[in-house]
């Protein structure tokens, strides 16, 4: 019906993504509605929303499990192994048989292939990030020991051995421990000083305000994009609830052409 998912037209401007009246949905009932807008390279943005909002569907078009009833995301030259992503905690099974150092040494797949071999230098990398997020002495240790924030962890340590210019990030401070939130927010700050472009799905509205200077305020259909402090305003917020509550699962599908 729309578009494909990526468009990879070069773009030589500074932007790490488009939405070109971008429509998600699922059984053709869109779930984001005709999305317009550019996200700079570098940007720390986060996206907000009540329940139902379209916040983690519109992660998962980014990343091309879920293609566009209309319009399209321009990834401006943007190679699909330079985009990582962070799933909600509850969409991973814990239970599965892996270690911690297996989990996280899966941020290497792509440099040495899903049945290659680690070579000493990413046997070393992965050793770092696991260091680095704080969970030395866990190596061996089975996922489902571990708590939620050593899990998160584990899944940050991942991400910094993707090595990506664009990170996305699903919820990722719920259910953990302050000391592992506020770590993983030095962590997330440290990629954006090296040029990263973040975004974030979050409904923590504290650290929306200290640490995202941009917000996109989704409730199906984008209610305020920019500055934070901007679009946090009471009326925007309100209109967005508003927005979800007022929703009708069982309307038309939405033909809407811009």
């Amino acid at each position: 019906m729309g578009s494909n998912a990526m468009n990879t037209t070069l773009d030589t401007t500074l932007n790490a993504l488009k939405f070109n009246n971008l429509t998600l949905g699922y059984d053709r009932h869109p779930a984001v509605h005709h999305l317009q807008g550019e996200i700079p390279k570098g940007t720390l943005l986060a996206i907000i929303g009540p329940n139902g909002a379209g916040k983690s569907t519109l992660l998962k078009s980014i990343m091309g499990t879920l293609s566009p009833l209309s319009g399209d995301i321009n990834y401006c030259g943007q190679k699909q192994k330079n985009i990582a992503y962070l799933p909600q905690l509850a969409d991973i099974d814990l239970k599965f048989p892996i270690s911690v150092y297996d989990l996280v040494s899966m941020g290497c797949w792509r440099k040495s292939g899903l049945f290659g071999g680690l070579s000493t230098l990413l046997k070393d990398k992965i050793t770092d990030a696991i260091n680095s997020v704080g969970l030395n002495g866990f190596e061996n240790r089975p996922i489902g020991t571990l708590s939620g924030g050593q899990m998160q962890r584990a899944l940050f340590a991942r991400l910094l051995l993707q090595d990506a210019s664009l990170i996305l990030l699903d919820e990722p401070f719920t259910a953990i421990d302050t000391k592992t939130v506020d770590d993983l927010i030095n962590l997330i700050h440290h990629w954006n000083h090296e040029g990263r472009t973040v975004l974030a799905v979050l409904h923590d509205m504290a650290i929306v305000e200290q640490h995202f200077p941009q917000t996109l305020l989704l409730a199906r259909e984008m209610i305020a994009w920019g500055k934070t402090h901007d679009t946090l305003q009471p009326h925007n917020l309100l209109r967005a609830r508003q927005m979800v509550e007022a929703f009708d699962r069982h309307a038309q599908v939405c033909e809407q052409v811009i």
